[in-house]
């Protein structure tokens, strides 16, 4: 659909967003080749922390404080967010010795963070600075300084913060993969952290919590008729039914591909028994195993449905593709 663009052609658009993103990916870049011992010392600061990292700043760095103490409570790090005008007016009592403060704004001369910051280091916080100016108060005040400077705004005016907010977006999550690393903080640490998100379920839900049990498992003796089997398939609404000695340990599955081939064979389908059509040693899944792992299982091999069996072998549950979805783990 065609709309006004003001005074920008569509070609004038294009170029101006190409502009942009070539300034701020080169102000990226160039973090990379200056970054130094100070950033390692940045990590051991915040490794050693028995406290939290407290994070803050103002206006856009605001933000980008705001989104760092996000990613660093997710990923291994306990921190919050304080916006340093709430901490002049009582904020200021969350940070103890223990803490570690990091502390963003590009011109390092921010009023806020300049009243809240000697207090904080008086409590014997120990203090991480982000600013695109090493000569700045604020850096001149930290134990340790990270050099977040750009050569320009994308900004065509070179006043809105845009390569600045990126380039300390960018070190930010460098201190904080940097952090995870050495903490050794896994996949499934993280999803621990994500519980309600779709990450968190592929990773934390296990067998056991979406299959079927008890009488919702079909199951048939090996004797039983093929119409026995069919309508054992059809009220559990699996698609399959296991097929079980006396004993209950299963000795196979029966499923509707099953059927198609004992059509296709032109089997005598009031005479013959389930335990002669069945599928022997069929794929089965251990109830601790994740969901995730019984759905590539089922993608891999084309099948619908899988029996579950304990570490004993012995059949315990059973579930299809329609149970994984409803346990959102699709």
């Amino acid at each position: 659909m065609q709309s006004s663009l003001g005074k920008l052609s569509p070609q004038d658009a294009i170029a101006l967003g190409r502009r942009v993103l070539d300034i701020e990916s080169r102000a990226v870049a160039a973090l990379s080749e200056r970054l130094d011992e100070s950033f390692a010392d940045a990590v051991r600061i915040v490794l050693a922390c028995t406290g939290r990292v407290v994070v803050s700043g103002i206006g856009k760095s605001g933000h980008v404080a705001s989104k760092l103490a996000s990613t660093l409570a997710s990923t291994g790090t306990p921190a919050f967010f304080v916006h340093p005008a709430e901490a002049s007016h009582g904020d200021l009592g969350m940070i103890t010795e223990q803490d570690v403060m990091i502390a963003l704004s590009n011109s390092g001369e921010s009023a806020e963070l300049l009243t809240i910051v000697p207090l904080a280091k008086r409590r014997g916080a120990k203090l991480v600075t982000i600013t695109g100016n090493p000569a700045s108060t604020l850096a001149l005040e930290a134990d340790v300084h990270l050099n977040a400077a750009v050569d320009e705004e994308a900004c065509p005016l070179g006043l809105a913060p845009t390569a600045s907010t990126t380039a300390a977006l960018a070190l930010g999550d460098a201190l904080a993969v940097a952090l995870l690393e050495a903490r050794g903080f896994s996949a499934e640490d993280f999803a621990r952290s994500h519980p309600g998100g779709a990450l968190g379920r592929r990773l934390l839900t296990r067998v056991r919590d979406v299959m079927r049990t008890g009488s919702a498992v079909p199951q048939v003796p090996s004797t039983a008729t093929l119409s026995a089997a069919l309508f054992e398939m059809t009220g559990k609404g699996l698609g399959m039914t296991a097929v079980v000695d006396p004993g209950s340990d299963q000795l196979g599955v029966f499923t509707d591909g099953d059927l198609r081939r004992a059509l296709e064979r032109n089997v005598d389908l009031s005479q013959v028994r389930v335990g002669e059509v069945m599928t022997r040693s069929p794929r089965t899944i251990r109830e601790d195993r994740l969901a995730a792992e019984a759905v590539e299982d089922m993608e891999r091999h084309r099948i619908n449905g899988l029996l579950v069996v304990n570490d004993r072998g012995r059949l315990v549950g059973a579930l299809n593709m329609h149970d994984m979805f409803k346990a959102r783990v699709v």
